[in-house]
């Protein structure tokens, strides 16, 4: 799969928690690095490798736990206790190793240190403050003691810059996982703001359509009951009725017909104006350039009809931003509508849908072409050309 392609095919919130969780699962791998320059001025070789694969591990399972506590906090798993009484085990053990296994070669503070911020990434992940400082707090005191214990004469120094150390990475976690959250509930937000308005365009529709038909079938009904009394007593009035019920219902039937082949809808320029106020709710700036309100009816209502397909895609199946709505006259008898979003999470040839399928059938009922273009990764166009008249 082509990186860049797949990289446009993630969401802005996807790439943010991409972003996100890669620049830490990058700063634990300095942790070997730490464990690697800490022993190699003992001269051990055989302990210095068996000490740099155990920092491998234990760096493996601190990035678990990483990831376990990002699910925790963002509401999509429970609380990781294994993981976490896990890797504060393997850090006190790791911590108490780096002072017992070489007492005079090497200085463990540097070590502790990494462990103890590496141990901080886990446990700030909890969702609950509280819980949270307490396990921080803990695992903090008692690495703290170990290095009181590997070099007493530097208790205050030492306490004092992994105090302040400690507490920079807690908070600066914690922030950073509180932004991460705040980008994810903005995205469903978001979410929900473009199925919000794509229901209302719908209840739209069905609006006109209860108005349309709504009255008539009330009328349809009431003459029908007319009719049928007036049969029962043998009137010839009945044959007028019924007549006059076929009547309305073939006014219905045209009626629907103009609703659903858009003949009936609302001119081009309402059309953009309510593509920009439905795209504007869902948070997407749109531009709307030309107008088209001197276009015969004929291609205002198809043009109608692929500026709210268009837009209904743009909810649907991008992370828009902004949106370009054009509509330019390529020649006197030859108009051409644009639609040009970013956003994209395909990249490639576009298949054509149900929607899209429609409305080639609507444009070339005009004579007209009409094409989609997603090759530009991140980007799609939607370009419908209509003979003018």
């Amino acid at each position: 799969m082509n990186p860049l392609a797949w990289w446009h095919a993630r969401s802005q919130a996807e790439r943010f928690d991409i972003s996100f969780r890669t620049s830490f699962y990058v700063a634990l791998l300095a942790l070997p690095l730490l464990f690697s320059g800490a022993v190699s001025a003992d001269g051990d070789a055989r302990a210095a490798v068996t000490f740099v694969l155990v920092a491998i591990g234990y760096t493996a399972l601190v990035s678990l736990l990483m990831h376990a506590g990002i699910e925790h906090y963002l509401g999509r798993r429970g609380r990781p206790v294994r993981l976490l009484v896990a890797a504060g085990a393997a850090t006190v053990l790791c911590a108490a190793a780096s002072i017992v296994w070489f007492p005079g070669g090497m200085d463990a503070g540097p070590v502790i240190a990494g462990l103890t911020c590496s141990y901080l990434v886990g446990a700030a992940a909890l969702r609950s403050l509280w819980p949270s400082l307490v396990v921080t707090v803990i695992g903090f005191l008692t690495l703290l003691v170990l290095g009181i214990v590997d070099d007493p004469a530097d208790t205050v120094p030492h306490a004092l810059s992994l105090l302040f150390g400690a507490s920079m990475l807690f908070v600066g976690y914690r922030s950073s996982l509180w932004m991460l959250a705040v980008v994810w509930e903005l995205d469903r937000s978001r979410t929900v703001q473009a199925s919000l308005a794509v229901t209302e365009e719908r209840l739209r529709i069905a609006r006109d359509m209860h108005d349309v038909i709504g009255r008539n079938l009330s009328v349809i009904a009431l003459k029908a009951e007319l009719a049928a009394q007036l049969a029962r007593r043998g009137r010839d009035q009945a044959v007028d009725e019924m007549l006059e019920v076929r009547r309305i219902a073939q006014d219905a039937l045209t009626d629907v017909r103009a609703v659903v082949g858009g003949y009936r809808s609302a001119g081009l320029g309402d059309e953009l104006a309510g593509a920009r106020a439905l795209l504007a709710s869902a948070g997407i700036e749109c531009r709307v350039i030309g107008e088209g309100r001197d276009l015969p009816e004929s291609n205002q209502a198809t043009l109608g009809w692929v500026v709210r397909e268009g837009v209904t895609n743009v909810l649907r199946h991008s992370d828009a931003r902004c949106c370009t709505i054009t509509l330019r006259a390529d020649a006197p008898d030859t108009v051409t509508l644009t639609m040009d979003n970013d956003g994209t999470r395909t990249t490639g040839r576009v298949r054509f849908g149900g929607g899209l399928l429609g409305l080639t059938e609507r444009v070339g009922a005009l004579g007209g072409a009409l094409t989609a273009d997603g090759e530009t990764p991140g980007r799609f166009r939607l370009t419908a050309t209509v003979p003018r008249g």
